[in-house]
This record gives C-alpha cells, structure tokens and sequence, in this order.
C-alpha cells in the first residue's frame, strides 16, 4: 500500500495518536500561513516542508527543507511546486510535485 506522509498523519490521528502540528498544501500562495499555522505555539519557529511523492531521496533532492520564516517557506514552496523531484528513486524524467506538508 502507498500513502503519502500527510495520510499516514491523518490515520494517526483519527486513533487519538498525537501528531505534531501541520497542513497540506498545494499552491505556493498557501505557503506562508501553514507556516504560521504550524508555528504558532513554538518559542522559536521552524517547521519543515516536504514534497509529497511516493519515492524516496527527497531530502537529498532538495525536497525536505527546514524553514524558519514564512517568507523561507514560500520560496521552499516554490522550489518544491515548480520543479520535478529527481532521485535514485524516480524515473529519469522525475516526479511532479503536487503536494507539500508543512509541519512543525
């Protein structure tokens, strides 16, 4: 069975297992308030954006980014959403990035 990051998240929790704070998004307009949303009980902030795909190697892809502003989070976003994700994990042409979670 293949489920995304924020679906397993969101079984969890259906089962009253805790799960740090965090959205799905899927445009880069979006980005900026799940960062806040996400952030906004913590001393300091910082979450982190992940693509989505059902591949591994996204850290190394550049598709795991940890964020401390939402001005940071919006560019993470763009990165994410405009390109296509490349691993050793994915076919050559890549995978397109549809979703991000953004999470504390």
């Amino acid at each position: 069975m293949k489920i995304h990051e924020y679906q397993g998240r969101d079984l969890l929790r259906a089962y009253g297992i805790p799960v740090p704070a965090g959205q799905t998004i899927s445009s880069i307009e979006e980005a900026a308030g799940a960062f806040k949303a996400a952030t906004a009980n913590q001393a300091s902030p910082l979450a982190v954006i992940k693509a989505q795909v059902h591949a591994g190697g996204r850290g190394k892809a550049g598709f795991v980014k940890l964020v401390k502003t939402a001005a940071e989070a919006e560019a993470a976003a763009r990165f994410m959403l405009t390109n296509r994700m490349k691993s050793p994990q994915t076919p050559p042409e890549g995978l397109e990035v549809s979703k991000l979670l953004v999470a504390a």
